[in-house]
């Protein structure tokens, strides 16, 4: 007879391949989230900085405080590229560029979260980090999976964040194309592409649109009159549970 105490009812045990990581294309300001993809061994740790807080009550004992906590973390990454370019996946080539740069070239903003096979994510297991990233090459057999090897050092503290991840199946929502182009301010435009059904929020020019200022006709429309500004190209982006869209750069008329 085990003497094992039962799981709650309801729970289920984790499994080593639930956590997913994304990389920052877009800018800070304007995240373009790609999520990493052939990714294994992520091995997550939090850095402390202390500071000495004893005193003599501490009988000669140490005694420290964590002021702060930053990020770091290593993965592999295997080397999918295209048969066209040559190129390796977007993400990839971000990391690439970044462990090969120096200044703020050799930094990458990122995001962890926990991603269940089964079940709701944990809530409260992400974060947001802009790291330093070292690359390395382990295999190197001559007949291996071509596989990079990634440590990322946090800069600054990690930010906790609410946990993207939507479910298996979620996409990413994409814009296609904005019309008609150069409309003045009021005039009705179409947002084309897709994954829009769920779409928590509509940027435009940098400004977060009022959930009255736009409707989503289906998964891939979303109709809005042109917001009032100064006329140019402005970004567009559309964003839900799943992550944030590509950026597309509208003309807005006069």
């Amino acid at each position: 007879m085990s003497n094992r105490v039962p799981l709650p009812a309801g729970s289920t045990l984790g499994k080593s391949f639930e956590y997913g990581i994304d990389i920052n294309l877009g800018t800070a300001g304007s995240p373009q989230w790609q999520p990493l993809r052939r990714m294994s061994a992520f091995a997550p740790t939090f850095p402390p900085t202390t500071g000495d807080t004893a005193t003599y009550d501490d009988l000669g004992a140490p005694s420290e405080d964590v002021t702060g906590r930053s990020f770091a973390a290593s993965f592999t990454v295997q080397a999918n590229r295209s048969l066209t370019t040559g190129l390796y996946l977007p993400e990839v080539e971000v990391l690439l560029a970044a462990g090969r740069a120096k200044g703020n070239a050799a930094l990458v903003d990122m995001r962890f979260y926990h991603k269940p096979e089964t079940g709701a994510p944990n809530p409260n297991d992400a974060g947001r980090a802009t790291t330093r990233v070292e690359v390395s090459r382990p295999n190197t057999g001559n007949a291996e999976t071509e596989v990079f090897a990634i440590t990322l050092t946090g800069r600054g503290e990690y930010t906790p964040i609410v946990n993207p991840f939507a479910g298996w199946g979620a996409t990413v929502p994409q814009i296609s194309f904005i019309g008609p182009p150069a409309a003045d301010e009021g005039t009705l435009i179409t947002i084309n592409g897709s994954g829009f059904l769920d779409a928590t929020e509509v940027s435009f020019d940098s400004v977060s649109l009022s959930a009255d200022d736009y409707m989503i006709v289906n998964g891939s429309s979303i109709v809005l009159q042109v917001p009032a500004g100064v006329e140019g190209t402005v970004p567009v982006t559309v964003t839900s549970a799943a992550g944030t869209s590509n950026e597309y750069s509208y003309e807005r008329g006069a």
